[in-house]
């Protein structure tokens, strides 16, 4: 369930080195998780550990952006070069992305939420979630990104088959996660916070809260579900929502 609830953060801020050791253990996490899976996993290894491999590369590809994100709230560490050096890093490893844009829609988003200034809002001609998805999908890839992605991806593609790592396994655990991490951001950190309704209040930051424990709300995407708590506190690190949650909903 989704509420509107107002809330107000109970908590304090966070050690700056905390916000760091989780950046740099999820791109590392990442790292690993890909390597091991493109170099020992194949199509003999048994379906379940192949199932479990594929949830462990988009949880972990979703972790990226979470990376990004932090970096454009400034939350990952007190110095600006390396808050946005975690930044750059997680947007290119995660889709190629170019990080300046990226943190320019991010701002819009949250200084004009669910309007036509949002990038990341429907709109009014859009309608549904698929709908939604393809205009969010392409929001990111306008003014040449696109052209980026499919020369970036074909360039990493070839690297990968010269170093004789099967179609199937870059397939499996470098496109699948990317594709299915999309469909994980956009569904708890766009579609599900900000849909309209009839029961959508006039607040100017027009987002919910998804009401599931701290565990679910982790494993969904990484308290992305507690989007008031970002909305109303965004300089709170991802790890905080939950505190921030339970003040306001106790």
């Amino acid at each position: 369930m989704v509420s509107q609830v107002k809330t107000r953060y109970c908590g304090r801020l966070s050690d700056s080195y905390l916000s760091l050791y989780w950046a740099s253990l999820i791109v590392l996490i990442w790292f690993v998780s890909l390597v091991a899976s493109l170099a020992l996993l194949s199509t003999q290894t048994p379906a379940v550990y192949l199932l479990l491999a594929v949830a462990v590369r988009t949880f972990s590809h979703t972790g990226l952006f979470i990376v990004t994100h932090e970096a454009i709230h400034h939350n990952i560490s007190n110095s600006r070069k390396l808050n946005d050096a975690f930044g750059h890093i997680g947007s290119w490893f995660y889709a190629l992305l170019f990080y300046e844009p990226l943190a320019k829609n991010h701002h819009l988003h949250h200084r004009f939420p669910t309007t036509e200034q949002d990038p990341d809002h429907h709109g009014r001609q859009t309608k549904g979630f698929w709908a939604w998805y393809a205009k969010f999908m392409s929001t990111y890839q306008a003014d040449g990104q696109v052209w980026v992605s499919l020369v970036g991806f074909t360039v990493v593609f070839g690297i990968l088959m010269t170093c004789q790592i099967s179609i199937a396994n870059i397939l499996l655990f470098w496109v699948l996660p990317m594709v299915l991490s999309s469909f994980q951001l956009f569904t708890f950190g766009i579609y599900l916070p900000h849909r309209r309704s009839e029961k959508t209040s006039d607040d100017r930051h027009c987002a919910r809260n998804i009401h599931v424990s701290a565990f679910w709300s982790f494993i969904s995407c990484y308290h992305f579900g507690y989007h008031l708590e970002h909305h109303l506190h965004p300089h709170l690190p991802w790890y905080q929502l939950p505190q921030a949650y339970r003040c306001g909903n106790p």
